[in-house]
């Protein structure tokens, strides 16, 4: 337990200036925790700002990172915007005076600078926490406990699969199947290599492909993507996303299939966990149960979060990213690796490269990659 007599300062990178960079909730993770002050908010925009300090309960504001990290010595720096092409230069500058850091997700498009992030907290001994908020989630916290007591038999099958919608494809890849990707590694461990199929209009990904994507995220082809994984322990896993097929409700989830059971979660408002156990493959009819979640994760004197004014996936944000925050605390006391760190970040867009390698070669690709560059350079 984080010691009672340290006061964690906290900074906020959370620029409103462009809407679309947040919506997650990242910029409100630490509000309410024990011993925690929220001593800056760096915000562009002067608009609204007196209502923004109030809500994020910052105690000054500043209009650049640079003004602020100048002006005051936070512990922890909280980057909210999900464009990843706006990480690396605060962390940099962050991790250079020793300040731990909370980034929304996809960390990075490149794998680049991915490298130089996870070698940026090495050189300067900080934790960088990543906002990949399933890994604290009850829900899969609970998958992982059953998968471990072999509640499910041997683990055989990973099934993941995007919301599908209009970014449906490698962009959603991207964004959406991030967070799947990284809890088959957290359920499995990182993948040994990967095999794909990517296809543009109906055929073949070629290199010099580009999609015009809904947020900027570097070059990005292909609205069709089927990638198979091969995990530890004979575990296999694949990924799949085609584009316009969200239509008729939510389709991103994923399934578990084990020798005697099998578990699955949508990613609707609920996410609820469910169990069958049919002697059928998943495929045939199987009649899933509602698996009961039970909380018993405390945060000594954290002040209750209002619940009842969020709904539906922003209950999951406010949840998760508290208990990501609380994470990231705790494993700068006791001198370990958080929950979702950077590293785990860098796995997952190695996956992600992985695929489009593997479609441009026609062949499974070992992981991790030795060729750094991303793939449709």
């Amino acid at each position: 337990m984080p010691s009672a007599a340290k006061t964690w300062k906290i900074a906020l990178l959370h620029d409103t200036r462009i809407q679309g960079r947040g919506g997650h909730l990242t910029h409100l993770a630490f509000r309410g925790l024990p011993g925690v002050e929220t001593v800056a908010l760096v915000d562009s925009n002067p608009d609204g700002i007196a209502e923004r300090l109030r809500e994020t309960e910052a105690v000054r504001h500043y209009t650049t990172c640079e003004e602020m990290l100048d002006a005051e010595t936070p512990d922890i720096l909280v980057i909210c915007s999900r464009i990843p092409g706006e990480h690396l230069a605060p962390i940099g500058a962050a991790a250079r005076k020793g300040v731990h850091v909370f980034c929304e997700k996809p960390l990075t498009i490149d794998l680049r600078e991915a490298d130089r992030i996870v070698q940026l907290a090495e050189e300067n001994r900080v934790r960088i926490a990543v906002a990949h908020l399933g890994r604290h989630a009850l829900v899969f916290q609970t998958a992982k406990r059953m998968i471990e007591a072999g509640a499910i038999g041997r683990p055989l099958t990973f099934y993941g699969r995007g919301k599908e919608d209009a970014r449906g494809g490698m962009e959603d890849m991207l964004v959406l199947g991030t967070h799947l990707l990284d809890l088959a590694c957290f359920f499995f461990g990182p993948p040994e290599s990967v095999f794909a199929d990517i296809s543009v209009n109906g055929r073949p990904l070629r290199r010099e492909d580009r999609i015009a994507t809904t947020e900027p995220l570097g070059p990005v082809a292909g609205d069709d993507v089927m990638a198979f994984y091969k995990f530890p322990d004979g575990v296999r896993g694949l990924f799949e996303s085609r584009k316009n097929l969200a239509s008729r409700g939510v389709r991103m989830g994923l399934t578990i299939e084990g020798s005697t059971g099998t578990l699955a979660v949508r990613y609707d408002e609920d996410r609820k966990l469910r169990l069958s156990r049919s002697p059928f493959p998943p495929e045939d009819e199987s009649r899933f149960d509602d698996v009961p979640l039970r909380e018993e994760r405390v945060i000594p004197g954290a002040r209750p979060l209002d619940l009842d004014a969020l709904a539906g996936h922003h209950r999951y944000f406010a949840e998760n990213n508290r208990l990501a925050a609380w994470d990231l605390i705790r494993s700068i006391e006791e001198n370990r690796e958080p929950l979702a760190g950077a590293r785990d970040a860098r796995t997952v867009l190695e996956m992600i490269h992985g695929a489009w390698a593997s479609q441009l070669t026609g062949r499974a690709v070992r992981l991790p990659l030795e060729d750094r560059r991303h793939p449709l350079e």
